[in-house]
């Protein structure tokens, strides 16, 4: 009997030991304030997505899967043959879990690891007086994380209030003011909530509000990340994080941010080259072509901006290059649409008629019908009303112009661009032998030709 004590006591110790040996030095003292039904039988350490297996038994979700993984077919703690594999989610004890967490501070358990835990995290990127970029490049990893539930990731945006802490570096200013990299990190962080499918949209319009709180601040930062970012994968971001507050915040929002010049010129600038070969980035120019159209629309003094920035050529680049996607070629024609509406908007598209022009007439049946409607309108604007000679040259000469605009009409277009392609009509040189002849612009059949 005694030996058997003796032989218990000993497991005992040696797995006191393991688990001592598991933790780092400076977080061992805390073993025992630590619920043990919060560690996972397999690693030891706290669960942070407990799921129970047929067993009754509950594990962290990251180790019992690579355990399953591996081809086992037993229980870990039980090791009863397991008849079903499923992962049932512990609910309550990941509450419990959560609670326990956001309830321990540094004042309290004196345990340095909670302030690299996610709601520390947040608590250091909240403070004015330190660097939030250590902090945010964590939560960023976490948020990226796959082993990390969608749960905890939810309750950590909204409860947590990571979005609108994460949101206020962004708008510091004056001596408070975050670096490009800190910026870089914060829209790491913001990006990834906006893009995760586990996170509530009320949860994600919290990035909107905490960005729309100072929305000049907020433009001016994004537009120093898209300008300085040590990648185009980080000016992408700050670009999508642009065309989300653009689409959740309210009118006085949306016009701050149309009113950054640097902004919009570095929107022109992502529709650009990517390299020096001269190579388009598709999820660049959709990005950066979606909020220059946006901006756009909000604020007229905005086409301004574009035009001196290049978003002409930019976006005559961007339709040549877009042929196999539809939206991102309707956001070009939009964009353009926009920019000759201005004077110098259509200064700048007459001076490349010879390549902007057929691009349009190229794109105008297949970018949808608002795409269509846009290439009218814009092909009207400087061809028919401002009577530019080279655009209408360029437009009369662009291969399938002609069948392009008499198939509009046939489309169930708008009445204002059935008039304007009616008006473009003219700028074809026609004959007594054409198809035109005889045609009828009160008519809907087409004779074929």
């Amino acid at each position: 009997m005694g030996r058997k004590e003796s032989s218990t006591t000993t497991t005992t110790t040696a797995a006191a030991a393991t688990r001592s040996m598991r933790l780092p030095p400076q977080h061992q003292a805390l073993e025992v304030k630590i619920p043990s039904f919060f560690r996972c039988p397999i690693s030891l350490d706290v669960m942070r997505s407990p799921v129970s297996l047929c067993t009754g038994v509950t594990y962290d979700r990251a180790s019992i899967q690579r355990w399953l993984d591996s081809g086992n077919t037993t229980c870990p703690a039980t090791m009863l043959p397991l008849p079903s594999t499923d992962l049932v989610p512990n609910l309550t004890l990941r509450s419990l879990i959560s609670h326990w967490s956001s309830s321990s501070s540094p004042a309290t358990s004196g345990d340095a690891s909670v302030t690299s835990s996610p709601a520390g995290l947040v608590r250091q990127v909240a403070s004015p007086d330190a660097d939030p970029s250590a902090a945010l490049r964590q939560l960023a990893a976490y948020l990226s994380d796959d082993d990390v539930d969608e749960f905890e990731k939810n309750a950590l945006v909204g409860a947590g209030g990571a979005a609108e802490a994460v949101a206020s570096v962004l708008r510091r200013k004056g001596e408070r003011e975050v670096g490009v990299e800190g910026c870089e990190a914060a829209v790491r962080v913001l990006a990834a909530v906006v893009a995760m499918d586990g996170v509530e949209d009320a949860n994600k319009r919290r990035v909107a509000a905490g960005l729309a709180a100072d929305a000049a601040a907020s433009a001016a930062s994004l537009a120093r990340v898209m300008r300085g970012a040590s990648g185009l994968e980080a000016r992408v971001d700050a670009a999508r994080l642009v065309e989300f507050l653009l689409a959740n915040a309210a009118d006085e929002a949306r016009e701050a941010v149309a009113e950054s010049a640097e902004l919009v010129a570095e929107l022109v600038r992502l529709v650009g080259p990517a390299d020096e070969k001269g190579s388009l980035d598709a999820s660049a120019v959709g990005a950066g072509l979606s909020c220059l159209a946006t901006i756009s629309r909000s604020r007229r003094a905005a086409r301004a901006d574009m035009v001196r920035a290049g978003a002409v050529r930019a976006a005559a680049r961007a339709l040549r290059a877009t042929a196999a996607d539809p939206a991102a070629s309707a956001r070009a024609l939009r964009v353009l649409e926009s920019a000759v509406g201005s004077a110098e908007g259509r200064a700048a598209l007459c001076e490349d008629a010879e390549e902007a022009v057929p691009a349009v007439v190229g794109r105008m049946m297949k970018s949808g019908r608002d795409g269509a409607e846009a290439a009218v309108a814009v092909l009207w604007a400087v061809c028919h009303k401002y009577r530019d000679r080279r655009a209408a040259d360029a437009a009369a000469a662009s291969e399938g112009g002609l069948t392009r605009l008499l198939l509009l009409l046939q489309s169930g277009c708008s009445p204002a661009a059935r008039q304007m392609a009616l008006e473009l009509l003219k700028i074809y040189k026609v004959n007594a032998k054409s198809c035109l002849a005889g045609y009828d612009s009160k008519t809907t059949h087409i004779m074929p030709f």
